[in-house]
């Protein structure tokens, strides 16, 4: 599994980077995506490699995204254990992390649950917007982008 999370704003980009953000549901800046690592989803990232950061994460970070980040569609209120075996079926964020990362589930396929996670700025600030990793803070990451998710939950 791939997170990947917008950097850029929409000044100056294209409708081919606008179209693939939103099928990415990137809709903000700080907005945070899990997504399989299929050949479709790379060629997206290839659009849009210079408005974010994106690397492969492990299952402590989805679970922390879950716990903090995980939000309902009705009332934007985050999703709690309860309310999660009533929306999801699942007893525990690891448990549906571990469906996630194996690809059996997907965010978007629960009503009720907003299917991306929406962070602040990262604590420290980013490096530069510009210039790709590791000299700035756009492109892949690989696995380093769980220091970056952590500091922005």
């Amino acid at each position: 599994m791939l997170a990947v999370v917008r950097i850029k704003g929409i000044v100056g980009m294209s409708h081919h980077v606008k179209d693939t953000l939103k099928m990415l549901r990137l809709d903000t800046t700080n907005s945070c995506s899990i997504i399989p690592e299929t050949k479709i989803y790379r060629g997206m990232i290839q659009v849009i490699k210079d408005h974010v950061t994106f690397g492969e994460v492990d299952k402590e970070t989805v679970t922390k995204l879950l716990e903090k980040r995980l939000r309902m569609t009705s009332n934007n209120k985050r999703v709690d254990e309860k309310s999660l075996k009533s929306l999801t079926g699942f007893n525990s964020y690891s448990e549906l992390a571990d469906m996630l990362l194996q690809g059996t589930v997907k965010l978007n396929s629960f009503k009720g649950i907003q299917p991306n996670f929406r962070l602040t700025p990262p604590s420290k600030g980013f490096k530069s917007v510009n210039e790709h990793y590791p000299r700035g803070d756009i492109g892949n990451r690989g696995k380093e982008i769980k220091t970056l998710i952590e500091s922005m939950i």
